[in-house]
């Protein structure tokens, strides 16, 4: 990874901001984007103290015209990024009828729209270079949907949709891309989504609950492989297999163990 330009959405904590330092430590020289620019100042500090090389980019992007000209900044002071981690995201997890219309729609902007105005605007350089990598995020939940997570799910699910089109459309072009995965994650997004963590299923204890650099390395380790995905711990694989085995018993199961309306 030493020289090359890794651009990372949503870096302002959590999985962003240690995916950040893991690049970093590895030569790599990190764009920090999300709309907190102190977070990011703060950041991109703690990675210098480390030898590491860091650039902030404050934008919002789930804004297109913001992204286009936060590109054209990146493009002419840094250069075009080497890989790409769509990781922006967010969304309160509740059932339709107690989500508002402004919540569905932001849970849209981002993560997928984000990803997509991200992956669009660099894509052209992308693909006259013929290489890079793109990692898009989602989440176990898009995999196995349980209750009480309508407008989180489907906008996870829209991020799957999008990488495997991505990646028909750029087969043989020489740009890989990984669709990353976790299940619960101890990191601020609880905080920024109260409410939300007790809507969990109870099957996520079968699940270890890892760390945000845990999440870090195996993003890292999945970019440096060239692996089509990324998840962590081993137990996803698991019940991923599980559920292609009896795919009817395995969704009553989450069914029966999900969160339901009062």
């Amino acid at each position: 990874m030493k020289g090359k330009i890794v651009l990372i959405t949503g870096a302002s904590s959590g999985i962003g901001a240690e995916t950040a330092k893991a690049f970093a430590s590895l030569g790599a020289t990190v764009l920090l984007l999300a709309r907190d620019k102190t977070r990011l100042n703060q950041l991109a500090e703690i990675i210098h103290t480390q030898g590491g090389e860091a650039l902030v980019f404050p934008v919002d992007v789930g804004n297109y015209d913001a992204v286009v000209a936060m590109a054209n900044k990146v493009k002419q002071d840094v250069g075009v990024p080497d890989v790409i981690i769509n990781n922006a995201g967010s969304g309160l997890w509740r059932f339709v009828e107690e989500t508002t219309a402004e919540q569905a729609i932001d849970s849209i902007k981002v993560p997928y729209l984000a990803a997509f105005f991200v992956t669009k605007i660099f894509m052209p350089e992308l693909l006259k270079r013929h290489s890079g990598h793109i990692v898009n995020m989602s989440s176990f939940a898009a995999k196995i949907p349980f209750s009480g997570a309508t407008a989180y799910i489907s906008s996870r699910k829209a991020m799957i949709g999008l990488h495997e089109a991505l990646t028909m459309d750029l087969h043989g072009t020489g740009i890989k891309t990984s669709l990353a995965y976790f299940a619960k994650v101890d990191s601020p997004f609880w905080e920024h989504n109260p409410g939300s963590e007790e809507r969990l299923p109870l099957s996520q204890k079968l699940i270890p609950v890892i760390s945000p650099q845990k999440a870090a390395q195996a993003i890292v380790q999945g970019v440096l492989k060239g692996k089509r995905e990324i998840s962590s711990p081993f137990m996803l694989k698991i019940i991923l297999f599980l559920t292609w085995l009896t795919p009817f018993a395995t969704r009553f199961i989450m069914y029966k163990t999900g969160y339901k309306r009062k």
